[in-house]
């Protein structure tokens, strides 16, 4: 008797998916990411809003580089959801400095300028004005570890801050896709005719069109903004999955047990939601994993023209774009790892959508379509 035949269809291929070793990685990859995305500001070494916490004296500092901070009160009224989605407005502000001397009464600071210490500009602070008890508790060292971009801000803390976007991308636009596509490939397959010709003259006229130019078309009608993009891609990547959607039922509707439900009088819709729908899974969800690539690819494309989430939230297309220009200096790391990010989080993608491929069996669905 086979070792298999008392696991679920559903065990069976997570088995052959978790023992594919580059399916394995991805998700290992992918959860990693995801993780990072659901803790958002809770696990950044720059928690702020939208990881803008600025320094231009810092612009542009190499990786590993750190820096004493003074930080002195700053109130802030915001709420938790607010907060844990973009970030938290801190209770207190912090000044670069090279070294703070207590007196009698005041604080008397020594910005950082990038210069040589003692060459910079001095500041006087109340000692009321401190965020901590004493002196020694209000400056504190804050590492760099991936350096800062041409406004002060932390490399890593900002990478961190666009898997939130590109995740959320994923996850609405595979939401707008699948609705639509198996709609109205279920709905193709199933009656055929001239209701099928009609649906796949439409998907046909839409798949023509080149997908980047689509969506820049989508998004400049709905405008520029955080939601339209993620309206904007899903709306053009349901094209995808109605035409597997569609060729899967045209299938399945022959088969004993949907002439045994219609026979028994069953509606067309329960048909199609209870019997059909279940039953092709399997290349739905590769085309998802797949689509979900393609979708952060579009978003990091549609950032990098100005067209996604606006600045200051933390895109990687953005951030891409905002240093192209650094590629030819010393400081190409700033375009590097945002563009490292993206690979890496694309690649999960396509290594899971091929593993889901085999453990589902589904060779004629294509992994990646771009």
């Amino acid at each position: 008797m086979s070792q298999h035949n008392n696991i679920s269809p559903t065990g069976l291929a997570w088995k052959k998916l978790t023992g594919n070793k580059l399916s394995l990685l991805g998700i290992i990859v992918i959860s990693v990411f995801l993780l990072i995305a659901i803790l958002g500001p809770f696990v950044r070494p720059d928690s702020s809003s939208k990881a803008n916490n600025q320094h231009i004296e810092l612009a542009r500092k190499s990786p590993g580089f750190s820096v004493e901070m003074l930080q002195l009160k700053h109130e802030v009224d915001q709420d938790f959801t607010d907060a844990w989605l973009f970030g938290f407005d801190k209770n207190y502000k912090s000044i670069p400095i090279y070294s703070a001397k207590g007196k009698e009464g005041y604080v008397l600071a020594e910005k950082y300028t990038g210069n040589e210490p003692n060459d910079g500009e001095f500041i006087k602070v109340n000692k009321e004005e401190l965020f901590g008890k004493t002196l020694e508790e209000s400056i504190t060292k804050e590492y760099f570890w991936l350096g800062t971009d041409r406004y002060g801000r932390d490399m890593l803390s900002r990478l961190m801050a666009g898997t939130w976007i590109s995740f959320t991308v994923g996850f609405i636009s595979i939401l707008i896709s699948l609705v639509i596509g198996i709609s109205l490939g279920a709905i193709a397959g199933f009656y055929r005719g001239k209701l099928d010709d009609l649906i796949m003259w439409f998907i046909n006229v839409v798949w023509s069109i080149p997908t980047l130019l689509l969506v820049i078309a989508i998004s400049l009608a709905l405008g520029k903004g955080f939601w339209q993009v993620f309206v904007a891609v899903g709306l053009t990547m349901w094209v995808e999955v109605a035409r597997v959607v569609r060729g899967q039922v045209i299938g399945i509707r022959e088969m004993e047990y949907i002439e045994a439900g219609k026979s028994l009088g069953y509606s067309d819709f329960r048909i199609i939601l209870k019997h059909i729908i279940p039953n092709i899974t399997g290349p739905v969800i590769v085309i998802s994993a797949a689509n979900f690539a393609a979708a952060i690819l579009i978003e990091a494309g549609l950032s990098f023209l100005g067209l996604g989430a606006q600045p200051p939230q933390a895109t990687w297309g953005k951030m891409i774009s905002e240093h192209k220009g650094y590629i030819i200096t010393g400081d190409a790391y700033l375009a590097i790892f945002p563009g490292i990010a993206i690979f890496l989080l694309v690649l999960s993608f396509v290594l899971l959508g091929n593993g889901l491929r085999d453990a589902f069996d589904t060779k004629g669905v294509k992994s990646l379509n771009l």
